[in-house]
């Protein structure tokens, strides 16, 4: 699989509470099972956005589940590689 970082734009975001990140996390989950070839890894918060991180086998699997979820997928990109600190070594 692929992995993908998904940009959602999502106003207020930022200040969700504890109980509706919950709750988001859940609808997201609901919509993974019926996607067997997508996996969410983690998501970021930051402001009116989360970037979030999944593996798929294409960006229309992304796509799939944003439908199923109701959570916005504003963009799309594919992780080419992944460096660290310990790369410059």
């Amino acid at each position: 699989m692929k992995k993908y970082i998904i940009e959602r734009n999502i106003p207020g975001v930022g200040d969700s509470s504890a109980d509706q990140l919950k709750g988001a996390a859940q609808t997201s989950n609901a919509a993974l099972a019926k996607l067997p070839d997508v996996q969410w890894l983690h998501s970021y918060i930051a402001g009116d956005s989360t970037f979030c991180v999944y593996l798929a086998n294409d960006e229309a699997a992304i796509r799939k589940h944003a439908e199923l979820s109701g959570f916005p997928a504003n963009r799309i990109i594919e992780v080419k590689t992944v460096i660290d600190p310990s790369a410059a070594g």
